[in-house]
């Protein structure tokens, strides 16, 4: 299909490609969200240690935000997303391994090269917005990110059967999850490198900047923060996809430790793990549609007050009461959708093409540090104060980020 195609006969093709990717590796990575605290636990005989596993996935993902980001300035996503699923594939390997091997560097290297599949899914949210109109885009960008309802509600209730197949296998049964993580990881490369074609984001530059134009130049990251700081609306927008991630990968990775205090079953933190994302995605729509029509900062401060709502219930929850748990795990995660949609809605439709791909991939990186600081954090705040203390501590940043919005919708 030539690039030469109009922009929204190509978007429709595109949007269901990025669209069955989420399903798929959602059902892959969803499953190791909570077994990855729990075998990092069992081969280390430490609490203060389970989150370790979010915090090394969270940092591979920062780790590869820029990477992709520089892959999609000399080739587009699809040469971006298919790499960082490819390279999450191979950390499938080295987590299994170092699971049966009970050694924790093998296993962590590997939790680190599968946070290379969540920079790919964050970046999918970009592309979906790579053809858009402005009145569709937080549309198309929910829309995507709603795609990974079914594979990520689905995957974390895997956890028991893949851990069968594991043992069957002759495998730690906690292992389970990073098998299905592996087959489900290649059939998304598979599916983004086949079908991602024309690519969303070159067709983008072609259609605005004629066909031979030079790609944009990588900009230094000091120079994209200035750039970012100098447009109130895309500070904003870096401010929410920020905060409101740090909150709830700090909250949910360490939900399940708190629950197994009580000898909770694997079955039931994976229903609890399964209903918080089941509020991240499944609602999305609903957030794009209300980012066009109310605004983005209108639709940040949503997600704050959602947000706090969460560490309040949640927090105030005894490990065995797993509805209050599921309740306060489901605002939290639909008060991050507010804040990722909104806030990367915000921040893309704020900068210019020439700073498209340097701004969003520094975004990405900037929301997973933010997260690997709050998932190291919240294992040391759980194992002294508790995980009261540690909701409560989270909601910080959020009331920040709160006020900053308020000021910026009242400026204008």
């Amino acid at each position: 299909m030539p690039r030469s195609i109009a922009p929204h006969e190509i978007q429709p093709r595109v949007l269901r490609t990025l669209a069955l990717t989420q399903s798929l590796t959602g059902v892959g990575v969803g499953s190791t969200v909570a077994a990855g605290g729990l075998l990092v636990a069992a081969i280390s005989h430490s609490e203060s240690l389970a989150g370790l596993a979010q915090t090394f996935s969270v940092l591979g993902a920062a780790a590869m935000a820029l990477p992709l980001a520089s892959l999609t300035r000399r080739g587009g996503r699809r040469l971006a997303l298919s790499t960082g699923y490819a390279i999450a594939t191979i950390g499938t390997f080295s987590a299994i391994a170092g699971g049966l091997f009970k050694f924790l560097p093998l296993m962590l290297l590997g939790t680190f090269m599968i946070g290379a599949s969540s920079a790919a899914n964050y970046q999918s949210r970009f592309a979906a917005a790579d053809l858009s109109t402005a009145e569709s885009r937080a549309k198309d960008l929910s829309f995507v990110v709603w795609a990974s309802t079914i594979g990520a509600v689905l995957g974390p209730n895997l956890m028991a059967p893949s851990g069968r197949l594991a043992v069957a296998l002759g495998l730690p049964r906690l292992t389970g999850p990073y098998i299905l993580a592996c087959a489900m990881l290649l059939l998304g490369a598979a599916n983004i490198w086949w079908r991602l074609q024309p690519d969303p984001y070159l067709t983008h530059l072609d259609r605005t900047h004629g066909e031979y134009a030079a790609r944009p130049a990588k900009i230094p990251a000091r120079d994209v923060f200035s750039y970012v700081r100098s447009i109130p609306n895309a500070a904003v927008g870096l401010s929410a996809i920020a905060i409101g991630h740090v909150a709830m990968v700090s909250i949910m990775v360490m939900t399940p430790v708190h629950m197994s205090h009580v000898d909770v079953s694997l079955t039931i933190i994976g229903l609890v793990i399964s209903v918080h994302i089941f509020g991240m995605y499944a609602f999305s729509p609903l957030v794009g549609r209300l980012s066009d029509r109310l605004g983005r900062l209108k639709v940040i401060q949503i997600g704050v007050i959602l947000l706090l709502l969460a560490g309040i219930t949640a927090g105030s929850a005894d490990a065995m009461n797993a509805s209050q748990l599921g309740v306060g795990l489901f605002l939290l995660g639909l008060g991050w959708s507010c804040t990722l949609i909104a806030g990367s809605t915000l921040l893309t439709e704020s900068i210019s093409d020439e700073m498209l791909a340097n701004v969003q991939g520094t975004s990405d990186t900037v929301m997973n540090l933010s997260g690997a600081i709050g998932g190291a954090c919240a294992g040391l705040i759980i194992a002294s104060l508790g995980y009261g203390w540690l909701c409560a501590i989270a909601s910080i940043p959020v009331l920040v980020l709160g006020s900053a919005a308020t000021r910026r919708a009242v400026a204008g």
